[in-house]
């Protein structure tokens, strides 16, 4: 096996895993019952489908212009989804809507009444 089928092969397994991600988060999407669950699939797997395929570029393009690019998407990825997930959710549960049986949020501190 040469280098260069090496390196084809990385970059394949890469995008397939990453697809593997983004289908699963999408039927996690379509399939969970509310809207906090539904938040659970499309930030947690698709992130790391994104991540994947953005790692398959860097490895494609390596460290100048379009590698440089991947690698900054990846880090405003796991800079960004969480952060929005937990603000969908926040929302949300502001809004009333309701959780699943036994599944409670954490109670307010001191803190959060004075907002």
């Amino acid at each position: 096996m040469t280098l260069a089928t090496l390196h084809s092969v990385l970059i394949v397994a890469l995008i397939v895993v990453g697809c593997f991600f983004l289908t699963v988060g999408t039927i996690g999407l379509l399939r969970f019952p509310n809207v906090y669950n539904r938040m659970h699939a499309t930030s947690k797997p698709t992130t790391l489908g994104t991540a994947a395929i953005f790692f398959a570029a860097f490895v494609e393009f390596g460290p100048g212009n379009a590698g440089l690019t991947s690698l900054l998407g990846i880090f405003f990825l796991f800079l960004t989804v969480p952060t929005g997930a937990h603000m969908i959710a926040r929302a949300a549960q502001r809004m009333g809507v309701p959780f699943m049986e036994g599944v409670t949020w954490p109670e307010p501190s001191d803190d959060d009444s004075e907002e």
